[in-house]
């Protein structure tokens, strides 16, 4: 008997092993190429099939796009608002978070990659920036409470709370490349800005275009020296 004849025929995928394997493969395309430069063709030649069985299985590119992105902000969004939700020092959250944000990147560089770019075929509930909007609003509503308690205004909550997420966010894109330092060091930069700016925030705001305001502060630190 020949060794063809011996050798062990290959097991099929059942249906939803395949799918898994097409959106594992989909995945890796999309973050290394983006939505636009990746194929039908290339994807079902990187799984080993034919173009009918990405097409049976999703309906097409925009098919699989849209099922890849989902799960990843599923995984996102439920790594923020478990932060969030878990309550205790407004600090505390904010490192939680800050925390967060950068362990999904850790374990999860495509899919990350692939949040952060933009696609013609997002759903407006589906991109990135609307992803950073709804952790803002939850954000928002511990700010403002906290600026009651501080006798600050809590109408400007929603400013702070989108430059705090949006700093983080953006933080968190240049950190998926450079990956130095270590997250723990990035966290705690990120909290040293946003707390301590926050601890000292001023109840009514105002641009010191000559700096004026700046001067007198450093004339009254060198004072108490």
């Amino acid at each position: 008997m020949s060794s063809e004849s011996k050798r062990a025929p290959r097991s099929r995928m059942t249906g939803t092993q395949r799918r898994e394997q097409l959106l594992d493969v989909s995945r890796r395309l999309f973050a290394e190429k983006g939505f636009d430069t990746t194929s039908v063709e290339e994807i079902a030649s990187r799984a080993g099939v034919s173009k009918p069985v990405v097409y049976e299985h999703f309906g097409g590119k925009e098919g699989v796009y849209a099922v890849v992105v989902d799960r990843e902000i599923q995984a996102l969004t439920g790594a923020l608002t478990g932060a969030l939700e878990a309550g205790g020092h407004p600090k505390v959250m904010v490192e939680r978070s800050a925390l967060a944000l950068l362990s999904y990147i850790e374990a999860s560089e495509d899919g990350f990659r692939i949040l952060v770019r933009d696609s013609p075929v997002a759903q407006a509930t589906g991109t990135f920036s609307s992803l950073i909007g709804d952790v803002a609003t939850q954000v928002e509503h511990l700010l403002g409470n906290q600026f009651k308690k501080q006798g600050l205004d809590p109408r400007t909550a929603p400013i702070y709370a989108q430059m705090l997420v949006g700093m983080v966010a953006l933080t968190g894109q240049w950190w998926l490349d450079a990956r130095s330092p270590k997250k723990q060091e990035v966290a705690a930069h990120l909290v040293n800005l946003a707390w301590n700016g926050l601890s000292a925030i001023e109840r009514r705001p105002s641009l010191d275009p000559d700096g004026e305001r700046h001067a007198r502060r450093s004339s009254r630190s060198v004072d108490d020296e």
